[in-house]
């Protein structure tokens, strides 16, 4: 949750994108529309993204046309997080190589590091995922593994956050790391307002496969109904049986539907959206956190306090701290237990992140 190297919330975030000759035109804007447009409550920047070529000269890009950009690679130094975009060409692509000044670009350098799409290629050549789980584009996915065997791929996932490195599959899934990258950094408020701001989805689970069925029939019977009476009954105990009714179902086939319109099972779908609920609330109530929990549809603190470590690292009161200040998570404490132990220590490997309920159907 903590922005890298130690950097205060209240601080405009540098982030430093590195265009490389062929670099795909559309996933070089990204960081500039998604993480350029996350603002605080009195719209101020929390970014501040720039553009760099290695010699600050002009490259071209996978459009044919080509980008002149302000900055050379020495911008990469005082960043606090890089992000290289998809290439079509170069060493990285072709043999597992870095030309010397990439590599020289990249040695050493104190930032979180973000790829979309093939950037995964460079970051790999330049040995940052080794022993590390990572994803690219599944079309890549095999040449990728046989150069880079000591990378944990996998290329079913749309981005994988592995703390302080981060990557993601194709085009639109630069999207997706970008609004979690927002969501990690500032909370969901944040960066949902940057999703209704650029006219995208909020959220896709991180885990969530690459591969999508084809869209049902719209004037045939669908899942989306009923997912929008399960978000106003969160704090209900709802059974796969009581969803395929709703639906006017079998289970087994409103399973097999919901699956192709989400990409999800019901189960792992209706525990994201109580996790998302749960989020919402820690941000933006005093709460406590049975209360939460309950509200949430969790039934019990415990179970909650599983479920949100195992989506983004953290228990509900370190979650709380982050985004409320102590005040708030100094009165959960006197609601507490003390049978109930403390999960402090942030996870360094989380791949999975969830929006607020509210929105996800919007």
């Amino acid at each position: 949750m903590a922005l890298p190297n130690g950097q205060a919330r209240s601080d405009v975030h540098e982030v430093a994108v590195l265009a490389l000759p062929t670099v795909v035109a559309f996933e070089l804007g990204l960081p500039h529309r998604l993480l350029g447009g996350a603002v605080d409550d009195d719209e101020r920047p929390l970014y501040k993204v720039r553009v760099a070529t290695l010699d600050g000269g002009p490259v071209r890009t996978s459009a044919g046309y080509q980008v002149l950009p302000e900055h050379d690679a020495s911008i990469l130094r005082t960043a606090g997080t890089v992000v290289v975009p998809g290439i079509y060409g170069g060493t990285a692509r072709e043999r597992g190589e870095l030309e010397p000044e990439l590599a020289a670009a990249l040695h050493g350098l104190d930032a979180r590091m973000v790829s979309i799409c093939t950037g995964a290629f460079v970051l790999a050549a330049a040995g940052l995922l080794d022993d590390r789980p990572a994803t690219t584009h599944w079309m890549h996915a095999a040449a990728f593994r046989a150069m880079f065997p000591a990378v944990l791929l996998d290329p079913d996932v749309l981005y994988v956050d592995d703390g302080d490195v981060l990557t993601s599959a194709g085009n639109a899934a630069g999207i997706d790391l970008c609004l979690h990258i927002v969501r990690r950094d500032h909370g969901a408020s944040v960066a949902n307002r940057v999703a209704r701001r650029s006219v995208v989805a909020p959220w896709r689970d991180g885990g969530q496969s690459q591969f999508m069925e084809p869209l049902p029939d719209p004037d045939g019977p669908g899942t989306a109904p009923t997912r929008a009476w399960a978000l106003e009954r969160l704090g209900t105990p709802l059974a796969l049986a009581d969803m395929a009714a709703h639906a006017a179902m079998s289970v087994r086939t409103f399973t097999r539907r919901f699956r192709d319109e989400t990409g999800l099972s019901p189960a792992r779908w209706l525990a994201m959206q109580r996790v998302a609920l749960a989020r919402r609330l820690l941000e933006t109530t005093d709460l406590p956190v049975e209360r939460v929990a309950a509200v949430a549809g969790f039934g019990t603190a415990t179970s909650m306090r599983l479920h949100l470590h195992a989506a983004i690292g953290v228990s509900p009161l370190v979650y709380r701290r982050t985004y409320r200040g102590d005040g708030v998570a100094a009165q959960d404490d006197q609601h507490r237990s003390g049978r109930v132990s403390r999960h402090d220590s942030v996870s360094t490997h989380t791949r999975l992140d969830t929006p607020t309920a509210a929105t996800l159907e919007r």
